[in-house]
């Protein structure tokens, strides 16, 4: 049998074909689209049908690679961008664009909400996180104080993976996963928070589908679909997840032990946990995971987007930028760069900026420039993996994926930043492959009695690149260390004195 796999995120939608059997990725497709543009600063937003078309563009590449073995295709996983507000009227179309991840322009709402409830820890107590201008509800406060229209014509709102499954087919659900990125979701009990539901509007509880395990089958594919693609009439649709909890699924990050870093535009942070895990300091994202299990998570906005903006500065090209940060020593001789080039999430500075300290006639050189924009974005990752730490996690092995991870001198300063050994993967597309993975997880035990594991389904599907393990210096992590103490005694400072 074959799944596909989706992953629809803010830039592209990938979709790849996994052969159950040999284990083997037979087929894929790409298709990409744009933000909206001439929107107000901080303001970030996507045309939903944008989205399907990608999908159906990604999916037509990969059935045309398959030819007539297209007819094995049992089951679809779709891993989506979190956070998006997909706000749908009675017609079941969309009222407005989607407001995305992203988006910064509700921190009054988010301000407002946490003072109804007691500031942060009054939010926290009752759903478990902190409210963040990235989550889901605060931009549906933000829709019903400014374009009140659109508001009253909003019936239902999915996030843009339940978009994605309601059109495939037909029906509007939620699992845990995705929707402990909302807001809402107390993530202790899954069931949804109504007060801040109410506080809203009360109206709210009608607009919010059904909730349900993220093991469950989600539906089927829509006949005229299934028609039009020349697929079977009985092709399962998984529950499918928001991005990071399929990326989870796709590394084999399954069980505690392990955690996935992610060097993308933005960096995420996540390990797999057995219980809640709320961080009262609300810098740990206190999330469910796409398995029933949960997902603590931590999101920084600057990682390749610094080294991008170095790259382009100095006219260079990736070859030049990786043997530039080779060049410079440990510590960039004392250059440091915060890295919040898009405002930062972690820690929450929506409104931050990049700085350099540190310059000198003796130092000032493109190299250290460049290792400390690397260093810079790994140490602000190190801060999650340090708070897990905290709360504790305990990671045995750190899986990395994203852009970043591609660069051999990048992997070396995440084993010392982290202090602890790193490992990528012998595939990049981890979102659509947990897509495809959690497909053949619910296609196989629906109905019944679990048939196989995701253990199972993880030691046959994910495989590891050991050619690419790095394991910690430990002069190295010591000084990166105290250099992660520095990095954040800045931060901190700056932004107490409104510098920041």
């Amino acid at each position: 049998m074959y799944f596909l796999g989706i992953d629809s995120g803010t830039q592209s939608t990938k979709a790849i074909v996994l052969d159950l059997e040999s284990g083997k990725i037979l087929a894929s497709g790409h298709n990409a689209y744009d933000l909206i543009e001439g929107l107000p600063p901080g303001h970030l937003e996507q045309h939903p049908q944008d989205w399907l078309n990608a999908v159906e563009a990604s999916v037509k590449q990969c059935l045309e690679k398959l030819g007539a073995d297209r007819a094995k295709i049992a089951g679809i996983g779709v891993s989506g961008q979190q956070h998006g507000l997909v706000a749908l009227g009675a017609d079941d179309k969309p009222v407005r664009p989607a407001k995305l991840w992203c988006d910064t322009s509700t921190q009054a709402q988010c301000a407002e909400m946490a003072h109804e409830f007691g500031g942060h820890p009054g939010i926290i107590a009752l759903a478990g996180n902190a409210m963040l201008p990235g989550y889901t509800i605060p931009k549906l406060l933000w829709m019903k104080q400014n374009e009140p229209e659109n508001f009253a014509k909003t019936t239902s709102i999915l996030l843009p993976h339940d978009y994605i499954n309601f059109w495939l087919s037909g029906v509007k659900r939620m699992e845990y996963g995705d929707a402990s990125g909302m807001g809402i979701l107390n993530v202790n009990t899954r069931q949804w928070c109504y007060e801040i539901c109410d506080y809203i509007d009360p109206r709210v509880r009608s607009m919010l589908p059904e909730l349900g395990s993220s093991r469950s089958v989600h539906g089927r594919l829509r006949p005229e679909l299934a028609k039009a693609w020349g697929l079977g009439d009985n092709v399962i649709i998984s529950a499918g997840g928001g991005d990071n909890m399929m990326g989870a699924i796709g590394t084999g990050n399954i069980k505690p032990g392990v955690v996935t870093a992610s060097f993308g535009t933005s960096g995420t942070l996540y390990g797999v946990a057995a219980a809640p895990v709320v961080d009262g300091q609300g810098e740990v994202a206190a999330f469910c995971d796409s398995t029933d299990q949960w997902l603590p998570l931590v999101c920084t906005m600057n990682v390749t987007v610094v080294t991008e903006q170095v790259r382009e500065m100095y006219g260079w090209d990736l070859k030049q930028l990786e043997a530039a940060v080779a060049s410079a020593p440990v510590g960039a001789e004392g250059v440091m760069f915060l890295p919040y080039l898009n405002g930062e999430r972690t820690p929450n500075l929506p409104n931050g900026t990049g700085v350099l300290h540190g310059l000198r006639p003796t130092n000032m050189t493109p190299a250290n420039i460049a290792r400390a924009a690397v260093e810079g974005a790994t140490l602000g990752l190190a801060y999650g993996l340090k708070r897990f730490r905290d709360l504790g996690m305990n990671p045995t092995e750190v899986r990395l994926t994203g852009g970043g991870s591609k660069s051999p001198v990048w992997r070396q300063i995440v084993a010392d930043c982290f202090n602890a050994e790193v490992v990528t993967l012998s595939t990049s597309e981890g979102a659509a492959l947990g897509g495809a993975i959690q497909a053949a997880f619910a296609q196989a035990n629906e109905g019944g009695a679990e048939k196989v594991s995701y253990e199972q389904l993880c030691a046959k599907l994910v495989a590891l690149d050991e050619s690419t393990r790095c394991k910690p210096n430990a002069e190295n992590a010591a000084k990166y260390t105290l250099q992660l103490e520095r990095q954040m005694e800045l931060t901190g400072r700056l932004q107490q004195t409104g510098w920041l």
